[in-house]
């Protein structure tokens, strides 16, 4: 590593992709991924690239809010070693407390940086090895027969678990669930993921109504303060609870794991503000007996490849929901993790590998900070 790398400017761009369909989850609906990415150029002309895609419903976060803060945050960064990343994410931590996943785009792209650097992939670079490993793919709140066929078109692609989003009503949202268990059987697990859209009675109603139709776990059943009723719904059904808009940093982790309220944790980069603090969630997730899985908002492969790499480094672990590059009308990224269906292959290239295509770049409005 060298001592004298330092920033030296900072773009940022502003991309807009549309998805192929709109996707409706139980607070928002979006139809494009809006996304800002970050390049952090040094004095010997390495780079580093991250990406931030906000959702607003759930990080209070927005597109141009994004845009505002990292021209603002860049200056905060500018003519210092991008290798010191402890220093560097408490600067920026403190900075912009509330604005997580603006702050793991910085995050990534420091990291992608120290990579590079070091010459290694970054699962590497986190003390892990390789691993190939698949994402399931997530279904919108929608018709329970469109639902159902969506479930149908999965299956039949070959993915090995299907994700449903829920949080509407007790009798639309069971229906839901009994047509994707019929139409595709029971070879697959089902996935559901209320996204806080149930109280706690209703929660309570819908999972036991769920129990016999093979769900392996419910992601956030209700609003993501109520701890207390998070913990009552976990006594009170069999179905494994995941903690999900709950869980932003590691002290969020500790409380969750020390009140009992779920059974796994979710982390994304977008929520925990980059690798740096996810991997301290993990790290207590660990310690509680607590397994992970590592999830996304509506990234690119770009973000999804960084992402992947927390999965393949850290056997704690076990699930990945890393689809959200599935949805989009199209790939801008060159290099990064390569999806088989859901089989998600990761780079040897160093850093995180995964770059954007000069030419979309190049339609994207551009802010250079230096």
């Amino acid at each position: 590593m060298s001592k004298k790398l330092k920033i030296t400017s900072i773009d940022i761009y502003k991309s807009d992709i549309e998805l192929k369909e709109p996707f409706k989850i139980a607070i928002m609906e979006i139809s494009a991924s809006q996304s800002v990415f970050i390049k952090i150029n040094t004095n010997e002309g390495l780079y580093g690239f991250g990406e931030a895609n906000p959702f607003w419903g759930i990080t209070g976060e927005t597109q141009a809010i994004n845009l505002a803060g990292a021209a603002e945050l860049a200056k905060l960064l500018l003519h210092k070693n991008p290798l010191n990343i402890e220093k560097m994410m408490r600067e920026i931590d403190g900075f912009l407390v509330h604005n997580s996943t603006l702050r793991s785009a910085f995050d990534m792209a420091l990291y992608d940086l120290l990579g590079k650097t070091a010459e290694l992939p970054l699962y590497a670079l986190l003390g892990g090895e390789k691993r190939t490993f698949w994402t399931d793919n997530t279904i919108g709140i929608g018709d329970p027969d469109y639902v159902a066929q969506k479930a149908v078109q999965y299956k039949n692609q070959g993915f090995q678990a299907i994700k449903v989003k829920l949080g509407t009503t007790n009798e639309m949202d069971i229906k839901r669930i009994r047509k994707v268990r019929e139409a595709i059987g029971d070879d697959l697990p089902i996935r559901v993921d209320a996204n806080q859209g149930w109280n706690y009675k209703t929660a309570v109603e819908v999972l036991n109504a769920l129990e016999p139709m093979g769900v392996e776990y419910c992601e956030q059943p209700i609003a993501y303060w109520d701890y207390e009723n998070l913990r009552r719904i976990r006594q009170n059904t069999s179905i494994a609870i995941m903690a999900d808009e709950s869980l932003f940093d590691h002290y969020d982790a500790f409380k969750l794991a020390s009140m009992g309220c779920c059974d796994y944790f979710n982390i994304k980069l977008a929520k925990s503000g980059g690798i740096h603090t996810a991997l301290k969630i993990n790290a207590i997730a660990e310690g509680a007996g607590i397994i992970c899985m590592v999830g996304c908002m509506m990234e690119t492969r770009l973000g999804l490849t960084a992402a992947a790499h927390i999965v393949s480094a850290r056997f704690n672990i076990k699930f990945a929901d890393l689809d959200g590059y599935l949805m989009l009308k199209e790939d801008p990224i060159i290099g990064g993790a390569q999806y088989n269906i859901g089989k998600i292959d990761l780079p040897d290239t160093p850093g995180h590998g995964a770059d954007v295509d000069p030419a979309f770049l190049k339609r994207c409005q551009c802010i250079t900070i230096k």
